[in-house]
């Protein structure tokens, strides 16, 4: 029986669940506490823990090229649990790393259930954390219950910051059109688990394009209340008629554009294409990829069916809107992620001002480690920031904060405007690499880009193998 007062973490979704195995794993009790299935969200559809309810995709699992994929590497270098359940319910998905949503619930859920320093408790925690939880990781992600939601802007003196998040339908396969539409990942890449044909490619033509932008910036969209009516979005989960409606080019330039996709019809591009991408193991069920939406239900099903090859489309689900909050993480957390105005308090996950599923797995992955080493009796510090792992610490805890000798800000250190954030090689340090190439001549353009990337991300796993090395999870010896 272990003589460690445990740590409580509050919010059993990717960030919290990944919290409370880092925990575990570095020898602490933890009780893990999730409000469903006693309070459900307008978003969530089951209990299981780290549901996903959104994409189904992790993005790149490219290392050397992409700071998502780099990112994924330093998590599984770090024991993720998060990242060793995707890799083991992965689905094709080209370049990507895509998961089955259920069976990946499933799998956290039976391993966190299983660790003998894990209790799993069901139920809301209504406000602040009881006085006697000495340290407590906030991991309620951008669905956090009004009464805890009212309590932390109490306790910090903040207005709450909010954007909305809009959810992609989703379509029976046995539905889509394959005479018209066709299978192949954009320039046939390969990624973790596929194939080189992982999306399911709907092309339009011209006319096609331009009716279709038509009915969605006519159609009917969801209403909103009146305290949501200033809620801005996050550029990176724009609604597909918000793009539409910032020019009618925007879509082919972004989820429609038709790049490296060759029609077998015409031997060509198309003009724009609709993407599809599995949901599930059974290859059952695709995901329209970039197109989340506020369209009203039936309107949804009138304009999604002008896409060609789904004009019979059967959605298993439609898309929605929900609206995320999250801190002023610069003013108000320290570079452990502590609440500088209640340090018991430790917060992780989308509620930081990350963005994404992975990145906000990785906020929850630190806040465990950083939680369970000062139980230990020590200090845990934050990753170099040359990795992926320590720029998101970086950016959510000083990264908008103005340098000293900024003349537009006499009085120094004035936070900026802090808006949510996915993991990209602009938040690491930049990083030199040789002007000529082994054949002598002089790298430029994508080239140079590339090579730079690279350079990035080796640096970046070589600097946390030796993070990893230096701190072992904090854990004191016995």
């Amino acid at each position: 029986m272990s003589t460690i007062s445990p740590i409580h973490v509050i919010g059993g979704g990717l960030a919290g669940s990944e919290a409370a195995w880092q925990i575990a794993e570095a020898g602490v009790p933890v009780v893990l506490h999730e409000m469903r299935p006693q309070r459900m969200t307008d978003a969530h559809k089951t209990e299981g823990l780290a549901e996903l309810v959104c994409s189904n995709s992790f993005r790149s699992d490219d290392w050397e090229n992409n700071a998502v994929g780099l990112l994924h590497e330093e998590m599984r270098r770090a024991h993720s649990l998060i990242m060793s359940a995707g890799d083991q319910h992965k689905l094709p998905a080209g370049g990507a790393l895509a998961v089955d949503r259920d069976a990946f619930s499933a799998d956290v859920t039976r391993r966190l259930e299983a660790h003998a320093n894990i209790t799993i408790a069901r139920g809301e925690i209504a406000g602040l954390p009881p006085a006697e939880w000495d340290s407590v990781v906030i991991a309620t992600g951008p669905l956090t219950s009004p009464a805890l939601s009212q309590a932390i802007g109490t306790l910090t003196g903040e207005a709450e910051l909010a954007f909305f998040d809009a959810i992609a339908p989703v379509i029976h396969a046995e539905s889509i059109d394959e005479t018209i539409a066709w299978r192949q990942s954009r320039y046939g890449k390969m990624g973790p688990a596929g194939t080189g044909a992982d999306y399911i490619n709907c092309p339009f033509s011209r006319e096609e394009y331009e009716a279709f932008i038509d009915a969605m910036l006519a159609g009917e969209k969801t209403s909103f209340k009146e305290w949501e009516a200033n809620t801005p979005y996050f550029d990176g989960c724009l609604p597909v008629e918000v793009m539409a409606e910032r020019g009618r080019e925007t879509l082919r330039f972004g989820p429609m554009k038709p790049v490296g996709l060759d029609d077998p019809r015409t031997g060509r591009w198309p003009y724009a294409v609709a993407q599809l991408r599995q949901d599930n193991a059974l290859g059952t069920l695709w995901n329209m990829v970039g197109f989340q939406t506020k369209l009203k239900h039936a309107e949804q099903v009138r304009i999604f069916r002008m896409i060609p090859g789904l004009a019979n489309a059967e959605f298993a689900r439609l898309g929605g809107l929900h609206r995320n909050t999250f801190l002023n993480s610069p003013k108000l957390l320290d570079t452990s992620l502590r609440l500088k105005a209640q340090p018991r308090l430790r917060f992780a996950g989308q509620i930081t001002g990350v963005e994404g599923y992975v990145e906000s797995a990785a906020i929850g992955l630190l806040a465990g480690r950083f939680a369970a080493a000062e139980r230990r009796g020590h200090k845990l510090p934050a990753p170099p920031e040359t990795t992926a792992l320590g720029a998101l610490i970086a950016h959510i805890t000083g990264g908008h904060i103005v340098a000293d000798d900024d003349p537009t800000d006499p009085v120094g250190k004035k936070p900026r405007s802090f808006q949510p954030m996915n993991i990209n090689y602009g938040l690491l340090p930049p990083i030199e690499v040789p002007k000529t190439g082994e054949d002598g001549k002089r790298v430029k353009g994508k080239d140079k880009s590339f090579a730079k990337k690279r350079a990035a991300s080796r640096r970046a796993l070589a600097d946390l193998e030796r993070w990893l090395n230096d701190t072992s999870l904090g854990v004191a010896a016995e």
